[in-house]
């Protein structure tokens, strides 16, 4: 340990920052970055920021210093916090105007830190204050550290408990007065750097209004607020200035829209004001258009949205007349008709909060007094929505603009029954109407109407029938980009064709058409064709032998494999329709098509897969896994289903796929989905399966590990546990993944790193305790399995760890006194609980204290639930006690984390609860005293 040196420390810094050997930079990186890990790094980070040798070293010992009070404060002494901080505060002292920024702030959050996990430290805003307040050159990096430390309150490295953060709160609450004095002084000084500190002082103030330590009276009468509005109402303002001035209004908007009761009546007056002053801002937002500065631009849009969040519940309260705010409303369709649709989109969240909220009311009335808004709204989204008037062709996937469009789409389907999908569709046929239309302007409204089309009443008859004409009747001249969008709009028009059969003739013609084109065409016609095949099943089944014929002529198609995957899906959904005489022959006849070329590329001698390339298997697996999936005849138990002979006679070639591709994880997983839905669709007819793929399964898991055998097993497990002749040999089967999957989870990290492994295996045993629970509880099997689920408490993987909740769940449930099923379940799994769950109480407590994320901690709270319905409250109070005795009562910091009355109120509500969700809400509020 004799290394570490602050000589030897600056010359690997050297080595990583200025060297020009990119293995010695990486050889250097590591170095440092386990220099960060261990204990000397405190000291050496210290004296390197006295010697201040250079910005590379600076930088680094400023960020050691941050990450180490972050993540291993445990390792000081409590009799070195003192000297820790006032090496700190000097070096604070001690940053200049030429101080680089990023080590400011390293330095600002090492400080900040330090004073939310040193309860030692009574005062810290007084100290930094009366320290470093009076010298000049203190001012700017004082205010970086005052704006640091109520954004880390909230830090999860920190963990500062809810006890900690309740005593900080109390802390800002009581210092609020002096800042906000000491701010308001900061603008008066004139022996500072003005825009240094204005930007300082407002960034600082908008973190304080943040955490609400302000009240509302004094937010909107003091100079920083007036600075605030003054600057974005200034054209002149900078660009930075202008950017902490609106987080400084958006701030103080926040603040309003968390107020309730008396305190919002009592505020009202001031509300008025801030709102009076907001709508003043309209006149520089015009200016800010006019002088094309996007960025201000941006900056008020976000004011005026910020305004209707805070005004929200006002906006929507049963009144007479409109409440005042709803002004707010017009600034903001203001910004949606900017010519620039990224200004628009910065607006979207509020209108979905509009149109949920309306929804959950169900309120005509109320509804109504948005209408116009909405209609403007559309409008707008139909002028952004418009491609350039030279654009050639179609508009590319994954760029901003196609981007902007999906989020427009999603944004009209939310909002259109506020003004009526109808009245919508009617709106853009107008617009289709007009003289001498664009064919921009035409493909928007299409656009439009296609996104609003689906909730139009199937019985219309007024406006679609000529939409329909029109689209059918559409000329090859017309521009790629409107007929693509007509046909999309007529795929989604699918529950109006199967209302009017008549029409379905010519619109399978039209869709066959364009889906044979080579000029883009196809994709739509592909995706609207399966919209109605899905909607229009019965009218369909007469156009099998068509459809037979697209399913052989796929590749002959410019489609790529996923629309490719979803004409077959619709294919599919008319072949369960078929008399089951027609039913075999035509699904064997397009299965074909996928496994023939599947065939011949095992035939070939090439290893090498092109992924999402015809030489790719999962090319073929997909197209076929989307046929079984979704052929779903309804068969009778005692009838031979059309599917059996088919999957049995497939079987020969998924054993060779298995066993060609056995190291490729993604083939093996669509594979498995094969087999899984193919099982679904015929059940216990597929028995003839059974055993060959047990046994290859088994031995391919032993040697790969994919995690997707296992999942297959419990299909397997589902469809034949309830047969007793199966019993044994899926036992075997499990006994058989044991080995390998504990094998792989006992590895370092092992947990970690195979998630899906935890998820499958669990999920697997799940299903033999829902099938054969007394087979599996009575076996050597379940006492391995239970301590595996022990370890894997811990997992923070959301999948994963249910799947462990999940099994401890199904076990414990056969514990039931209230259970009539299997009743020789219930003494096992009561002798198993007895002696293992201490074990198990512990393993759950410390996985939701200190791994473990909230919304994961009502799966917890259900298998402690379970638990108290298998053993006795004397069994579990001592179960609770040494669970929650093993917690740390004090942080590293001298705070106390949690004290014996918390501790005492969280046992006795788990053991008074008759509710899993008591005992999920009391393990939210207990952990988050370690949070």
């Amino acid at each position: 340990m004799d290394t570490y040196s602050v000589d030897v420390v600056y010359q690997a810094i050297s080595a990583l920052f200025q060297g020009n050997n990119p293995k010695e930079q990486e050889k250097a990186n590591k170095w440092l970055q386990e220099f960060q890990k261990s204990i000397y790094s405190w000291t050496i980070a210290d004296e390197l920021l006295h010697q201040k040798r250079d910005l590379h070293a600076n930088y680094f010992a400023a960020q050691t210093m941050r990450n180490k009070i972050q993540n291993s404060f445990s390792e000081l002494p409590p009799h070195t916090h003192e000297s820790l901080r006032d090496s700190l505060i000097t070096h604070i002292g001690q940053i200049d105007a030429q101080t680089d920024i990023v080590i400011v702030t390293q330095l600002s959050l090492a400080v900040a830190d330090l004073a939310l996990l040193m309860a030692t430290w009574q005062e810290p805003i007084n100290d930094l204050l009366t320290t470093l307040a009076p010298h000049p050159a203190a001012i700017w990096p004082l205010l970086e550290v005052l704006k640091v430390l109520p954004e880390e309150i909230d830090s999860r490295y920190l963990r500062l408990g809810a006890n900690r953060r309740e005593e900080v709160h109390k802390q800002l609450d009581a210092s609020a007065e002096c800042v906000l004095k000491f701010l308001c002084m900061c603008l008066q000084r004139e022996d500072l750097d003005q825009q240094r500190v204005w930007n300082a002082a407002l960034r600082t103030y908008s973190a304080w209004m943040v955490i609400h330590v302000f009240p509302i009276s004094h937010i909107c009468n003091n100079t920083l607020t007036q600075l605030a509005f003054r600057l974005l109402n200034q054209p002149e303002t900078a660009g930075k200035l202008h950017d902490n001035a609106t987080e400084c209004v958006c701030a103080l908007l926040s603040c309003m829209t968390t107020r309730q009761g008396s305190d919002a009546a009592n505020d009202a007056p001031v509300e008025a004001q801030v709102f009076s002053a907001v709508c003043m801002l309209e006149t520089p937002y015009h200016l800010s258009v006019a002088h094309e500065d996007t960025d201000k631009t941006i900056n008020y849009c976000r004011i005026f949205t910020s305004l209707c969040d805070a005004f929200f519940y006002k906006m929507l309260s049963e009144q007479q007349t409109p409440h005042y705010s709803m002004k707010g409303l017009d600034l903001v369709l203001l910004c949606v008709g900017h010519f620039d649709y990224e200004v628009a989109e910065i607006t979207f969240h509020l209108w979905y909060k509009l149109s949920e909220d309306l929804f959950q009311r169900y309120d005509d009335k109320l509804t109504a007094k948005f209408r116009p808004h909405i209609e403007r709204l559309i409008s707008a989204l139909y002028r952004h929505s418009q491609m350039e008037s030279d654009h050639e062709g179609l508009i590319e996937e994954n760029n901003n603009f196609y981007d902007f469009r999906r989020k427009v789409s999603d944004l009209i389907k939310d909002v259109a029954f506020i003004v009526g999908s109808g009245a919508c569709f009617k709106q853009m046929f107008m617009i289709l109407q007009a003289p001498e239309t664009t064919w921009e302007s035409t493909e928007a409204a299409l656009f439009v109407m296609l996104n609003v089309a689906k909730n139009i009443l199937p019985d219309e008859n007024d406006v679609i029938p000529k939409v329909v004409e029109a689209i059918l009747n559409m000329s090859e001249q017309t521009h790629i980009a409107v007929r693509y969008t007509a046909i999309l709009l007529i795929g989604e028009l699918c529950d109006w064709i199967e209302n009017h059969p008549e029409s379905l003739e010519a619109v399978l013609n039209f869709l066959l058409y364009a889906l044979q084109q080579k000029n883009g065409l196809a994709p739509a016609a592909a995706i609207a064709l399966t919209s109605i095949c899905a909607a229009c099943r019965q009218k369909m089944v007469c156009h099998i032998s068509g459809l037979v014929e697209i399913a052989r002529s796929l590749d002959s198609f410019q489609i790529n494999n996923d629309v490719a995957i979803g004409l077959l899906k619709g294919i599919s959904l008319i072949l369960t329709r078929l008399p089951r005489e027609q039913l075999q022959p035509a699904l064997r006849e397009i299965v074909g098509f996928q496994l023939q070329p599947l065939a011949q590329l095992l035939e070939s001698s090439s290893a090498s897969v092109q992924k999402g390339e015809r030489e790719d298997p999962v090319y073929w697996i997909d197209r076929a896994c989307a046929i079984i999936r979704h052929t779903n005849p309804d068969v009778p138990d005692n009838v031979e289903h059309p599917t059996v002979a088919i999957l049995n006679d497939a079987w020969p070639l998924i054993s060779q796929v298995m066993s060609k591709f056995q190291t490729d994880l993604r083939i093996m997983e669509r594979t498995c989905r094969l087999i899984r839905y193919g099982i679904r669709m015929v059940r216990k007819q597929a028995m003839q399966l059974v055993e060959p793929l047990i046994k290859q399964m088994v031995v391919l898991y032993a040697v790969q590990h994919h995690s997707c055998f296992l999942y297959v097993g419990s299909i397997l497990v589902d469809e034949f546990a309830k047969s007793s002749e199966c019993i044994a040999g899926l036992l075997e089967m499990l006994q058989a993944f044991i080995e390998p999957t504990f094998g792989l989870l006992q590895m370092e990290n092992g947990l970690r790193n195979n998630p899906d492994t935890v998820d499958d295996f669990f999920r697997l045993a799940s299903r033999y305790l829902d099938c054969c629970p007394l087979q599996l509880i009575q076996s050597s099997l379940i006492t391995p399995i239970f301590q595996c689920a022990l370890i894997a408490c811990s997992l923070d993987h959301r999948e994963a760890n249910s799947s462990v909740m999940k099994f401890f769940i199904n076990l414990l449930v056969w514990g039931r006194t209230t259970h009539s099923r299997h009743a020789e379940c219930r003494p096992l799994v009561i002798e198993l609980a007895s002696q293992h769950g201490g074990a198990l109480v512990m393993n759950l407590i410390q996985a939701s204290v200190f791994q473990l994320h909230s919304y994961m901690l009502a799966d917890v709270a259900e298998v402690l639930n379970e638990l108290k319905q298998v053993v006795t409250n004397e069994q579990m109070q001592p179960f609770l006690a040494n669970a929650l005795e093993a917690l740390p009562k004090k942080n590293s910091g001298g705070y106390v984390t949690v004290t014996q009355q918390q501790l005492d109120e969280f046992s006795n509500t788990v053991l008074r609860a008759d509710t899993t969700k008591a005992i999920s809400q009391a393990l939210k509020t207990f952990t988050r005293l370690f949070r």
